[in-house]
């Protein structure tokens, strides 16, 4: 290499260096104008206490979360109870989060990271919108695309990104910068079922259980003596399927919703199954099952009737010293209960939307409640003869 050429590839590179120079500090003052530092809170503003309703809505559906003197409510579902820790988890989540990654994106490219307005067309966000008592809006911003990395389960070369590690998000009013938070936020769901307090009615300590149509005879009736005895058929006839009967006890001691029916009346459903349950507690729930039109999901409303007994009944021979203790427990379980029984019968005036594993056990004829003989023991009987 001549004297030249060095002189033409050293004025290259002076060149090349000072456009780079110059680009990176106009990279630099794009990203302090957008104020989105690395490290910052993404909402270094936001209060929880001035918030008294929080929007979210999607390209589907929306869930409108408003806090009043009685507490937080679904307004997409009449004002049914939403689920306070949810809410209050949610929020902390985002008062918490920290910018990982910024960057200037034009608004037609927003799509592309699932970053558009709600109603915008394609590549349509999770719009998150927080108000205070007098309306004005607080923090809004939309959730776009999660971020996926490797499965660390799965330390193969090959191994394809699927685990949610982060979230797109733009920030209104943070003019076209698209921010990076390290949480994909799960919980930012518009659909209202996922915000109701999942309060629910617990029949326990049933005695009799009676499934059949409304207004028809039971199809089957079931009843134990004692609270920890045998099932049996009242009145008789074949031998019960123990296991059967418990799991359909059981779907009314524990059962589960996924919605509250907007709009819904108890008498809407056509002929539904109705399920009679009469506990010790001298209380009787009324339990009404509708198959709803589509889907795999059953309509559900209750009533519940009776009042427990306000005195105990002393065991033959009680000991004085078990005697206080027992009716202290009594009195406890008894105060208890009715304060069940308040939140129960609040409950009662709402249609609630069930998944079919939950009521199945409550769908089953007489015959399937049948214990039937093993077929095994059967051949074995047989070749026995032999």
């Amino acid at each position: 290499m001549n004297r030249k050429q060095f002189l033409i590839l050293v004025v290259a590179l002076l060149v090349l260096g000072g456009a780079g120079f110059a680009l990176f500090w106009q990279d630099i003052a794009a990203y302090r104008a957008s104020g989105a530092k690395i490290g910052a809170k993404l909402l270094p503003e936001f209060r929880i206490a001035d918030v008294t309703q929080m929007r979210l809505r999607d390209a589907k559906t929306q869930a409108t979360l408003s806090r009043k003197d009685t507490g937080w409510v679904v307004e997409e579902r009449g004002g049914y109870a939403a689920d306070v820790q949810a809410i209050g988890d949610f929020m902390v989540k985002l008062i918490e989060l920290k910018v990982t990654q910024a960057e200037n994106v034009g608004a037609s490219l927003l799509p592309r990271v699932e970053l558009a307005a709600p109603g915008a067309g394609e590549g349509v966000g999770t719009l998150v919108e927080f108000k205070d008592k007098a309306g004005k809006v607080l923090a809004s911003l939309i959730l776009g695309k999660k971020i996926l990395k490797k499965d660390p389960m799965n330390p193969l070369p090959a191994a394809q990104d699927g685990v949610p590690a982060g979230r797109y998000i733009l920030v209104t009013g943070a003019k076209d910068t698209v921010v990076v938070v390290s949480d994909p936020l799960h919980a930012a769901d518009a659909a209202p079922g996922k915000w109701l307090a999942k309060d629910f009615f617990k029949a326990d300590r049933i005695k009799t259980l009676a499934v059949g149509p409304e207004g028809a005879p039971p199809q089957w009736k079931i009843t134990r003596d004692l609270e920890w005895g045998q099932w049996k058929f009242a009145g008789g006839g074949g031998d019960l399927d123990a296991s059967a009967a418990v799991g359909a006890v059981n779907a009314l001691g524990g059962m589960a919703f996924t919605d509250v029916a907007a709009g819904a009346k108890p008498e809407d459903p056509e002929k539904p199954l109705v399920a009679v349950a009469e506990t010790f507690d001298n209380l009787t729930y009324t339990v009404k099952i509708a198959k709803k039109k589509t889907g795999n999901e059953y309509d559900v409303s209750f009533t519940i009737s009776g009042d427990p007994a306000g005195r105990r009944t002393p065991e033959k021979d009680e000991k004085p010293e078990d005697t206080a203790r027992r009716d202290k427990e009594f009195a406890e379980n008894l105060k208890n209960l009715e304060a069940r029984m308040a939140r129960e019968k609040a409950l009662a005036k709402w249609t609630y939307v069930v998944a079919k594993s939950a009521v199945e056990p409550l769908l089953k004829d007489r015959a399937q409640l049948i214990a039937q003989k093993a077929a095994s023991g059967k051949r074995q009987a047989v070749s026995g003869k032999r």
